[in-house]
């Protein structure tokens, strides 16, 4: 297996290329801003062809490279459907009116090719797996990925921003709600197995049993309690 991820643009949103081996077809996770030249120097490195771009949610940063991505390389962009206006107009999942500037660099809009996630859909792209689980609560169409556990590796979780190390994505953008996001905590990562590998939207890696034991937002959830006032800030942009 063979998982390439780097942080790109202004909010340092992790991207990912995941391939069963280098020199084989691959899975582009959130390209998001100032994405593109980062994707295509692991795509060489690696001897790496796209076959699909996936998106863990709608907002900009995750996003922003998906039009010249998906162009280069003529493939699909999987989003799930609450969150695909966010494509065509980024100021909607911001709280800004039509219209305002948003870092003119930006290139808006769909690719040729947009095809939509449900919760609980198997996607068999490049010789990959990937489980997606509805989990809103940081937008109303986040989507996680998870990878299944092999002889050789553990299970694979692309959390997007419903889960960092240590803490949880933001809900105070539109489409955010705090209650749904405990609720996608609860449904979507406490019954995963403590090896899970976590891979998010932002920042490090973790796992869920590091989660589990140290993060306050999961520990609350676990408890049956909602976030407390103690908790540290969430993330996310």
């Amino acid at each position: 297996m063979l998982i390439a991820g780097f942080p790109a643009g202004a909010w340092g949103t992790n991207c990912y290329l995941v391939a069963p081996a280098a020199g084989e077809e691959c899975v582009i996770i959130d390209p998001g801003h100032q994405a593109a030249e980062g994707v295509e120097e692991t795509l060489k490195k690696h001897r790496l062809k796209p076959v699909a771009v996936v998106l863990t949610h709608g907002h900009i940063d995750h996003v922003a490279s998906v039009v010249p991505v998906c162009g280069a390389h003529g493939v699909p962009a999987w989003i799930h459907p609450e969150d695909r206006y966010m494509m065509k107009d980024p100021s909607m999942g911001l709280g800004r009116s039509v219209g305002m500037p948003l870092m003119g660099e930006i290139t808006v809009g769909e690719p040729d090719d947009v095809k939509e996630l449900t919760d609980g859909a198997k996607l068999e792209l490049a010789g990959l797996e990937l489980s997606v689980a509805h989990a809103p609560g940081h937008t109303k169409g986040s989507v996680t990925f998870r990878m299944p556990e092999t002889a050789e590796i553990p299970s694979v979780f692309f959390s997007g921003d419903l889960l960092f190390a240590g803490s949880i994505g933001r809900t105070d953008l539109p489409g955010g709600d705090m209650a749904e996001m405990l609720d996608s905590l609860a449904r979507v990562c406490l019954p995963l197995d403590d090896s899970t590998v976590v891979l998010s939207g932002h920042g490090p890696q973790t796992t869920i049993g590091q989660e589990r034991a140290t993060n306050p937002y999961l520990r609350d959830v676990a408890a049956g309690q909602g976030a407390g006032s103690n908790t540290p800030p969430r993330r996310g942009m």
